[in-house]
């Protein structure tokens, strides 16, 4: 299913709080005079003269090493077109975002008011001492081409055009595995081409140069195959055409062993699959409607192997598998270019970790219990988070093997390392989660559907798969905020607990009630009248199946949500203690924060099964928890109550879980601190790897640390999760916005997959 993404949600998006979706912020201190002296004059002399002296110091100094441009004249905009420089800007900002996301590395977009190869040539030229590299973008055929290769001869930068490039290093990778599953050899192979833009031309040439036979490539464009008796080729077209006479596509397929689409949708039909060789190749990448859709494709030939340029499918050819990490292995090195050497490094690299045993994040995230090499699984998925080791490492290698690195490597396992630090761990805990959900969406319960926030989240919630709304409320004023806000709820369901029409409904959830809390004070009476107010009515849907998940509290009081879930959903089997917990997604990646939301001064037994709750639900995101217990005590340095309470419960945990890292009491910035562990604490488990997972001793505490972190520190709070109840119940925080509570929806989805 393609994903729906409203007009009024992509504007709001882009223009909220600062405009865009970059900026720059500083890297040094620039809080006092003497900040301002060292950052600007007197003392930004001496790093010029430096430079001055030795041009290679820009390195050191500057951010030219970690800086690239994207750089664009808006002429070829994916799936827009020709809409200028202006227009194209949003792209070329999202482009130095997915830069910075998967590969740490700054971006400026500059978008040029030029057509004519010479100015755009001439003006990229003059930027070469700002950057450590270029990324051509969305540039128009057959200009492109000429434009690379100018800026290639003349700057000592690397230069990458992604539209040409991109898709040829990502697909090449996938055809070697894919005719590696099939027994087939590359200079043995029919391969048929349906377009013949900057990207198709690359792709045969990478094909090329991966030992494909050029003389067993079919090549069209919008007037048919690619013939040398035409009269209106360029010299890249040229280098494809045929001596034959010209055919259609059809008569061309007829024992292909390789079909590439990069042209357009719904143009090759089931009889023309069926008419391939045995065992055919199909990478059908026109998006976001392929040139022959998935399903009929596989229905067509079930020997086939299939491809397209969409992630709702299995093997998606998505140029993120490519440029940040090619980028970055260049960067690292210096290189004055990115060769021919460098980009089979990288098709060799996503080829080989295809192969690899794939990580639990990534089965969990795709909801996979064994991606594995094979037919549906031939290069790695987007999130794989190894990719940024595997691709840029070995990028990196080639550009010093092909002797265009000017800064050597050569301790491959410190390099390994530093750029496993600049994975960013805290997008992919978001991303994991959302796509997660996506994978077995459940029916989630709004209990305050009265409420724009609330409806625009179930709506982004319905359009992107992650759940199935279901509202609670007056239908009558649903229906017209609905409407006032042009929300796309059609079909959703929307019930009122008050209406005349819920009476029999709202009796036997009130007998349910009544069974479960008659020698609890309540009396019958009271239980049905409960069950008009729709907190209590949505709990109840929930623990009768007919919701797997409630969203509530956003604008009632903390304690009048819970209580309710408490009292008809309870507790799992063997928790003895609710606690809860709030995910901060730091830019040093996720932090688990409990208890923050319930439990106001834990004794050491609470603080045992508080600890455990939290483990277990860090445990399930596929991440290993790493807890350090906090104090203003340093491992028995105060014999106070409050320490003491810390220290038991944590040498408790160690007793029943020798394996589990964990230590305490400790203070937290103690906990953070590796150096002063390993050199004052090196016994501690924390000595080794900072903690993930952070405990702390009352409600209080934990409370102040995520609103100052949040507010402050500027992390994205996530939660508050509760723990322990038997089905999930998510309250929300007075003032939460759409996207906190959209993410409250994802973590409900998961913890009713797992509780199914």
């Amino acid at each position: 299913m393609a994903q729906l993404v409203r007009k009024e949600d992509a504007l709001e998006y882009h223009a909220k709080g600062r405009p865009g979706k970059i900026e720059v912020v500083a890297t040094k201190e620039t809080k006092t005079q003497r900040d301002l002296a060292l950052a600007y004059s007197p003392g930004v002399a001496d790093p010029c003269m430096e430079i001055h002296a030795n041009p290679e110091d820009v390195y050191k100094y500057t951010a030219k090493g970690n800086l690239v441009a994207v750089i664009s004249n808006g002429t070829a905009v994916l799936g827009l077109g020709d809409i200028g420089p202006e227009a194209s800007k949003p792209v070329m900002e999202g482009k130095g975002l997915l830069f910075k996301i998967y590969a740490d590395i700054d971006v400026f977009d500059i978008e040029l008011n030029s057509r004519s190869i010479d100015e755009f040539v001439n003006v990229v030229k003059a930027l070469e001492p700002t950057f450590g590299g270029i990324n051509l973008e969305d540039i128009k055929a057959p200009e492109c081409f000429e434009i690379e290769r100018r800026l290639r001869e003349e700057l000592n930068i690397p230069i990458m055009h992604d539209d040409q490039h991109g898709t040829a290093i990502i697909s090449g990778a996938a055809l070697l595995n894919a005719l590696e599953l099939v027994g087939k050899k590359i200079g043995d192979v029919k391969i048929v081409i349906s377009g013949a833009g900057a990207s198709a031309i690359s792709c045969c040439k990478i094909y090329k140069e991966l030992g494909a036979n050029i003389g067993n490539m079919y090549m069209f464009d919008t007037k048919g195959l690619i013939v040398s008796s035409r009269t209106d080729l360029d010299d890249n077209k040229r280098l494809f055409a045929k001596d034959m006479q010209q055919v259609d596509l059809t008569t061309a397929m007829q024992g292909a062993d390789v079909f590439i689409g990069l042209s357009k949708g719904n143009i090759v039909s089931q009889d023309m699959v069926r008419g391939m060789a045995a065992n055919p190749i199909v990478f059908a990448l026109a998006n976001p409607t392929p040139e022959i859709a998935y399903d009929d494709a596989i229905a067509a030939r079930p020997d086939i192997i299939m491809a397209t340029g969409r992630s709702d499918y299995p093997n998606q050819v998505n140029n993120v598998l490519g440029f940040p990490y090619i980028f970055r292995g260049a960067l690292d090195v210096r290189a004055r270019s990115i060769n021919e050497p460098m980009k089979l490094a990288a098709v060799y690299a996503l080829a080989a970790l295809a192969k690899e045993l794939v990580p639990d994040i990534v089965n969990a995230a795709y909801n996979n219990r064994h991606l594995h090499f094979g037919n549906e699984y031939i290069i790695p998925k987007p999130m794989d988070p190894r990719l940024l080791v595997a691709v840029s490492t070995a990028v990196a290698k080639a550009a010093i093997e092909s002797g265009v690195a000017r800064k050597p490597i050569t301790d491959w396992a410190a390099y390994e390392n530093e750029l496993q630090s600049r994975s960013g761990t805290h997008d992919n805990l978001l991303k994991f989660l959302n796509n997660k959900a996506k994978q077995s969406p459940k029916r989630v319960v709004f209990s305050e559907a009265e409420n724009a926030k609330i409806l625009h989240a179930a709506q982004i919630a319905k359009d992107e798969g992650i759940a199935i709304p279901i509202l609670l409320g007056n239908k009558e004023k649903i229906k017209a905020m609905i409407e006032e806000n042009r929300y796309h709820l059609d079909g959703v369901e929307i019930l009122d607990p008050k209406c005349a029409s819920m009476e029999e409904q709202r009796n036997q959830f009130g007998q349910l009630y009544f069974d479960m809390r008659k020698r609890r004070g309540v009396n019958l009476y009271e239980a049905r009248k409960a069950m008009r107010d729709r907190t209590h009515f949505g709990c109840m849907m929930v623990q009768t199946g007919q919701a797997d998940a409630m969203i509530s509290g956003l604008t009632r009081k903390y304690p009048d949500t819970i209580r309710p879930a408490l009292e008809i959903i309870g507790m799992e089997e063997g928790v003895r203690r609710v606690a809860g917990m709030y995910i901060m997604l730091t830019k040093k990646g996720p932090l688990f924060f409990a208890d923050t939301t319930l439990n106001f001064n834990p004794t050491e037994e609470e603080l045992v099964d508080i600890t455990m709750l939290t483990a277990d639900m860090v445990s399930s995101f596929n991440i290993k928890p790493r807890i350090a217990m906090l104090s203003y005590s340093n491992f028995g340095s105060s014999p106070s109550p409050e320490a003491t309470i810390v220290r038991n419960a944590v040498a408790r945990i160690k007793d029943a879980n020798p394996d589990m890292i964990i230590d305490g009491e400790v203070q937290a910035g103690v906990a953070f601190n590796q150096d002063l562990l390993r050199e004052n604490y090196p016994f501690s488990d924390l000595a080794k790897e900072a903690p993930n997972t952070l405990i702390f001793p009352n409600l209080a505490a934990g409370n102040i640390a995520y609103h100052l972190l949040q507010e402050v520190g500027g992390a994205e709070a996530v939660g508050p999760i509760l723990l322990g109840l038997r089905k999930p119940v998510y309250v929300l925080q007075l003032g939460s916005t759409v996207r906190q509570i959209v993410n409250m929806i994802a973590l409900a989805v998961i913890e009713a997959q797992s509780k199914a």
